[in-house]
């Protein structure tokens, strides 16, 4: 994000060899991260993060703040695999792109001083953008930084980055407050369902929840519907072994993926929803091919009601 590299440019203004660290998981993607990397000419670490931030989601410390998001834990967990990563590479501090207040949950004084301390590398943290509004860190005392040419940003507005990306010519990046799904109430209603259901463990469910249309038939039962090309081409090419794919043949529709588990009834239920979102006419009977671990068969249906699918969407 914005504030990440601005932290970068004026650190490395000190004369200070820079690398950066981004965290993957299903619910950050690291494209962005790439494409500022390589603007800024450094090198990116992209680690796996999946397994961290699900532990988080089981049984925060912290607790969520206005959705799924456990960022107290989560900002501390990062810091905890960078400083360890730090400490393999043989490099003396890390920094952040934190602000002071910016944030409600995290970024409150408070909340800076747990993250730290729960992180193990208390001592090894600065936060160039908000350092003049902070106690002197362990590199700024040991001269390792000058703390006068660090900054003393505080609160939510964004008017003083805007102004110092002009300055170090920073073009592309993405908006305030964008990135992390785990804050999105669309997607954290599609995650609380799965948390509640099947869990939270197979990647693959949680890559999901970012495709198409989310429906719970029943407790054990979750369909996935395409809403364009571009879903029905994911769930299609997606599909693992056990998953039964229906498909409607003959007039354009979507892809919908079932749980091999699903009864017949909520078979027929998935086909009819499909056929509702198909170009067929409400009263038309609808031809849609089931594939599953058994081989393939055609169901033929006529379109649900849309106000009886709109209760099951999640």
């Amino acid at each position: 994000g914005l504030d990440s590299q601005l932290a970068i440019c004026v650190v490395r203004e000190q004369g200070v060899h820079v690398e950066a660290v981004f965290f993957e998981s299903p619910f950050h993607d690291a494209g962005r991260a790439r494409q500022a990397a390589a603007a800024m000419g450094i090198q990116l670490h992209v680690i796996d993060y999946t397994g961290d931030i699900v532990n988080l989601l089981e049984r925060p410390k912290h607790g969520f703040g206005s959705c799924m998001n456990p960022c107290i834990d989560c900002h501390a967990m990062m810091l905890r695999r960078t400083g360890e990563l730090a400490r393999e590479l043989g490099y003396q501090f890390i920094f952040t792109g934190e602000v002071l207040d910016q944030r409600p949950m995290s970024q409150r004084r408070r909340g800076l001083d747990i993250v730290a301390e729960d992180s193990g590398f208390e001592e090894l943290i600065v936060r160039p953008l908000s350092a003049g509004n902070l106690p002197p860190s362990m590199p700024e005392r040991r001269g390792w930084l000058d703390r006068s040419r660090l900054l003393s940003l505080c609160g939510r507005s964004r008017k003083p980055q805007f102004e110092l990306a002009e300055k170090y010519e920073l073009k592309d990046y993405p908006t305030p407050a964008g990135g992390c799904r785990l804050t999105e109430p669309n997607f954290c209603r599609r995650l609380r369902d799965l948390k509640d259901h099947e869990g939270l463990r197979g990647v693959t469910a949680l890559e999901r929840l970012r495709v198409g249309r989310h429906l719970r038939l029943h407790d054990s039962v979750k369909i996935i519907v395409g809403r364009n090309e571009r879903d029905n081409a994911l769930l299609e090419g997606g599909a693992e072994l056990y998953d039964l794919v229906l498909k409607v043949e003959e007039i354009p529709g979507p892809t919908v993926l079932i749980p091999f588990t699903a009864p017949e009834e909520y078979i027929q239920m998935a086909a009819t929803i499909a056929a509702r979102y198909s170009d067929s006419g409400p009263d038309d009977l609808v031809t849609l091919r089931l594939r599953s671990p058994r081989g393939s068969r055609h169901i033929t249906v006529t379109p649900a009601d849309p106000k009886a699918v709109a209760k099951y969407m999640i």
